[in-house]
């Protein structure tokens, strides 16, 4: 099945509310970022955070970036929070219109930050694999941080990855090409 998934019924790209146009394409993905960002401005007035809220959309998913002072709190350690406040706001889009979102929260940039930092520990072991022939398992990672490592490492020739693992526990493993 092509596009995203309804939720609870509803029907594929149309809101949730009885009589509301359908949306495909990129303008669901707006629509999921204007909502993403009504929601997310509610919560940070009743947590007394200060920040402006940016959206994009890249590729087939609505980008919704949280900037400006201090915002680690919203971020946790190792990116928990922010992969909590990701996931309500993910319901909450599913919620009005009706389809799961792929929507992508970074706050304060760290997201970014850690895709460079991935990006660099792929690429730095996919050419350890590929001179010693032995693979390499990396620490557990969220489905986000995996993906980044998979895209860079296919960049390499003579090396693959691949996912393995349960989660929470579940890591990319770089392996030789036989």
């Amino acid at each position: 099945m092509d596009g995203p998934d309804p939720v609870d019924g509803a029907e594929d790209g149309q809101d949730a509310e009885e009589g509301a146009t359908p949306l495909s394409g990129e303008a669901l993905l707006v629509r999921e970022g204007d909502i993403a960002a009504d929601y997310l401005e509610r919560l940070l007035d009743i947590l007394d955070y200060d920040g402006d809220i940016d959206l994009d959309v890249e590729g087939e998913r609505a980008v919704v970036a949280v900037v400006g002072g201090a915002l680690r709190g919203l971020i946790g350690t190792g990116g928990a929070t922010l992969d909590a406040l990701q996931e309500m706001t993910r319901l909450a889009v599913a919620q009005q219109t009706g389809v799961r979102t792929r929507l992508m929260l970074d706050v304060g940039g760290y997201r970014a930050k850690r895709r460079e930092e991935l990006t660099e520990l792929a690429t730095a072991t996919a050419t350890a694999v590929k001179e010693t022939g032995q693979r390499r398992k990396l620490a557990p990672m969220n489905p986000f941080e995996r993906k980044v490592v998979h895209d860079a490492v296919s960049a390499t020739d003579g090396v693959f990855s691949e996912s393995e693992g349960e989660e929470p526990n579940r890591c990319v493993v770089v392996i030789p090409d036989a």
